[in-house]
């Protein structure tokens, strides 16, 4: 794989920055697929729609969840882990559209990543006053993914921590259009989402929606 492949952002004007060994920012990386994601999220969403999933202890999250590929994320009484199926609809997740795919794929091989390709799309939608406490990303099989994440609609503080939940963790300001992407020694760092803040975006309205590409398995 090389740049050239993907035209639409080796063009892009995105600023790379490096924010700790392993953790790479691409800032307005995907800002040219915008009006795309949010026609082709309308069709996923009205074949899985969005869900408030509950924690192995019974909370139920602030975060309202669905997902593409052949692999989806979920969370019950049962634990966390990745599943082939929607247990909403008890039918196969939503096709994972090939230029999500294609755009995880590229962002991580800008970060430094080669080879990434994802199957699984955690989609998530974050709206005033939620925020999603510091976690690990562990139920994957194999820690050498990376992680890319895509944030669109409003802005959100990415909260960076460290390899223990009691270490400190510092701020990110995350834009619509930006993609983070995270592998090798910060692949398993806690991190989060500081509480999102009032506002409205042109095309996501009061919300933010935030695409996790992951290699479940």
């Amino acid at each position: 794989m090389n740049y050239d492949l993907f035209d639409e952002l080796a063009n892009t004007p995105a600023q790379l920055e490096e924010i700790e060994p392993g953790v790479v920012l691409l800032r307005g990386a995907a800002n040219h697929l915008a009006t795309d994601i949010h026609q082709q999220l309308d069709a996923i969403l009205n074949i899985s729609p969005f869900r408030h999933m509950f924690t192995p202890g019974g909370r139920r999250m602030a975060v309202a969840t669905s997902s593409c590929g052949p692999y989806g994320w979920i969370s019950d009484k049962n634990g966390y882990r990745y599943h082939s199926a929607d247990p909403l609809t008890e039918q196969p997740w939503p096709a994972m559209p090939a230029n999500w795919a294609r755009l995880a794929s590229e962002s991580a091989l800008h970060a430094g990543f080669p080879d990434f390709l994802p199957d699984s799309c955690l989609i998530n939608r974050y709206q005033t006053d939620t925020q999603l406490s510091l976690h690990q990303d562990k139920n994957e099989r194999d820690f050498k993914h990376p992680i890319v994440s895509v944030s669109l609609g409003l802005s959100a503080q990415f909260l960076l921590g460290g390899m223990r939940r009691e270490d400190a963790s510092r701020k990110i300001p995350l834009m619509h259009g930006d993609v983070l992407v995270w592998g090798n020694q910060s692949r398993l760092r806690f991190h989060g989402i500081s509480r999102i803040q009032c506002g409205y975006h042109p095309l996501f309205g009061d919300c933010r929606i935030n695409l996790t590409f992951r290699r479940a398995n």
